[in-house]
């Protein structure tokens, strides 16, 4: 089977056990203050998971596009990657553990066809002192279904010291492994936040697979968590059923499944090969890249690594694009950048010629034309954007070198210098490195990664203080903000035109800030129009109301809406109506808005209006 055979017969799979299929959420998340990304399938579900209603039920799947910028610096290797897709089914207080447990043996063995003796499952050990207890039923569980297949599977209950034992197929482990919450283990979680203990799946590549006698953990233990490469974890079942509180942990309303199944993973099991590189999801992007190097992937163990950084960052790069980041500075932009600028330092490498790099976006949209046929319309735009960073970071390359040359003094460069070379002109520290070397520069890298510690530390600082798309809370103010920004789009839409969609919001309690769509700058006479148009609203004491509605019927009546394909078949619509019936907004959305326009205080105003990047404006403003 191949990935796109997979991704359907998941989904087929669970569509038949009457689960409603939900597309994709976009990359970057839409009212999460906590991240810059969508980095797992089960954060665009968290409140349906706390008990919000899901307008399709309480089955769902999907595959969910994720990206991961804290894994940039482990690609190289044979299985970590930056973007990926995350298989996802979710139980809201329906099914528990003994549905979804057979289910996902059904699945893995009878489904997608693969071997039960190589299957390797962990459960939850218990905490005695957190009064949450070992997760026995799952355990026997898996062990009924493995003896159904003629299989006798042991359960081990120390295997990260006694190691993997004759016929274990079944571990216990502690809230380290087999525990999972946004925060991670029980201790780190804060007050009101979910949790619950998991049972994770793994694949046996085969001992000759493993790494024990050249490597740090031959003298280790081998069982499925190690680190050897033998094994490969392809699934994890989340049994989320606990929320913290000050007393301890006390069971959630409704008992909740979250299954969480990385396609790459699951491909390389069935495909029966650890590289993921080699599967065939990339197959036509790897090789697009030798035919642009003139070099084999898995011959040169330098050359691979190059390839694997090349691969996954092009992939990530061109979703990133297509779901509306752009290069720059700050943020996911920053990201991007960071990414692309990888990915040309490598090209060259391989010795791919300057300028190539657009070339493997068709290698990609091609790829996914079936499951994502939006980045085949967007492929144009993708290659527009790569081609000019590309340009960019060889200018800089030319000012970067200058610079590198000036600052070093008796044949060495501070650590200091070259952390600013990083910071301020984009040079990433390989190529530093590797420059210097060629010049016979000597440089201080204890002294670089102190300066690195401090920036990383300065940004986190930062992430926690600033928000970083949608809405920053629920607050009152930040409510009534929302509610006054979808009737600013209303008013930009009415005195502008239909073309008028929005591109990006970010509300505070402060401030809304929001980017749309049009080519030139917006006259102050139109802005007044438009801040008429929100107070009226306000002063008319409009309604403002929720209703579910199939998708086509929202569309054609007319309702507005940005990336149509991202939503399920049954949308969410908010109306903003006066007491005489008129409508002044009518709008896609998650919400929280206020209940009616007499709860919003203060006069709307657009403080300022200006240019974010080609064909997108952005407006500022307040209620004061």
């Amino acid at each position: 089977m191949e990935s796109n055979d997979i991704r359907k017969a998941y989904l087929d799979f669970f569509q038949k056990k009457e689960h409603a299929l939900i597309p994709s959420a976009p990359l970057l998340p839409e009212n999460d203050p906590t991240t810059l990304f969508t980095g797992s399938g089960m954060q665009p579900i968290l409140p349906y998971l706390l008990g919000e209603k899901h307008p399709l039920g309480t089955r769902i799947a999907d595959s969910q596009k994720c990206f991961r910028a804290q894994d940039i610096e482990e690609v190289g290797d044979n299985r970590h990657t930056t973007f990926f897709e995350m298989l996802g089914n979710w139980s809201f207080g329906n099914y528990f553990k003994e549905e979804q447990i057979v289910w996902m043996w059904k699945f893995l063995t009878e489904k997608i066809g693969l071997d039960p003796k190589r299957l390797y499952f962990t459960c939850f050990q218990g905490n005695v002192v957190l009064g949450i207890p070992k997760d026995v039923q799952s355990a026997e569980l898996w062990q009924k279904l493995f003896a159904e297949k003629g299989v006798e599977a042991k359960i081990g209950e120390h295997p990260e010291t006694d190691g993997i034992r004759t016929g274990e197929h079944i571990f216990y482990y502690s809230e380290k492994k087999n525990w999972w919450s946004r925060a991670g283990v029980p201790g780190n979680m804060p007050l009101g936040e979910p949790g619950g203990p998991d049972t994770e799946m793994f694949w046996d590549f085969g001992a000759t697979y493993g790494l024990h006698e050249q490597s740090v953990w031959k003298n280790d233990p081998c069982h499925v968590n190690c680190d050897c490469g033998r094994f490969m974890e392809i699934g994890n079942n989340v049994f989320m059923e606990y929320r913290k509180t000050e007393d301890g942990f006390e069971k959630l309303v409704q008992k909740n499944v979250d299954f969480g199944g990385g396609l790459e993973r699951l491909m390389a099991a069935v495909q029966d090969n650890p590289d993921i590189f080699l599967g065939d999801i990339f197959d036509t992007l790897r090789e697009k890249v030798e035919t642009l190097s003139g070099k084999r992937y898995g011959v040169d163990p330098n050359d691979t690594y190059a390839f694997r950084i090349l691969l996954d960052h092009i992939r990530a790069s061109v979703f990133l694009i297509a779901d509306g980041v752009s290069p720059s500075n700050t943020d996911q932009g920053y990201v991007l950048r960071r990414l692309l600028r990888r990915a040309i330092r490598f090209a060259d490498t391989l010795g791919i010629a300057p300028q190539s790099l657009s070339l493997c976006v068709e290698a990609v949209t091609g790829q996914y034309a079936e499951a994502y046929p939006y980045l085949r319309l967007r492929q144009d735009m993708i290659v527009s954007v790569i081609d000019n960073e590309e340009k960019k970071f060889r200018e800089t390359l030319v000012r970067g070198m200058r610079e590198l040359e000036r600052r070093q003094i008796g044949g060495s460069l501070t650590g200091q210098d070259a952390f600013l070379l990083f910071s301020t002109y984009g040079f990433p520290f390989e190529l530093t490195l590797e420059l210097a070397k060629e010049k016979g520069i000597a440089i201080d890298a204890v002294e670089f990664h102190k300066e690195m510690l401090k920036h990383q530390k300065l940004s986190r600082t930062g992430a926690e203080q600033k928000f970083k798309g949608g809405l920053a809370d629920a607050g009152e103010q930040t409510v009534m903000l929302h509610t006054a920004t979808h009737l600013m789009l209303a008013g930009l839409r009415k005195y502008l035109g239909d073309s008028v969609h929005q591109a990006g919001s970010n509300i505070t309690a402060e401030r809304t800030r929001f980017d749309f769509t049009y080519p030139e700058k917006v006259p102050r006479e139109v802005l007044d129009q438009v801040e008429a148009y929100v107070n009226e609203a306000i002063a008319k004491g409009c309604s403002v109301t929720i209703e579910q509605m199939p998708k086509d019927e929202a569309k054609k009546a007319g309702v507005e809406g940005s990336f149509w394909e991202k939503y399920p078949d049954v949308v969410n619509v908010y109306t903003v109506r006066a007491t005489d019936g008129s409508v002044y907004s009518q709008e896609l959305c998650g919400g929280p808005h206020v209940a009616d326009t007499t709860a919003i205080t203060g006069t709307f105003k657009i403080i300022k209006e200006e240019a974010t990047s080609a064909g997108v404006r952005r407006i500022k403003a307040t209620l004061a």
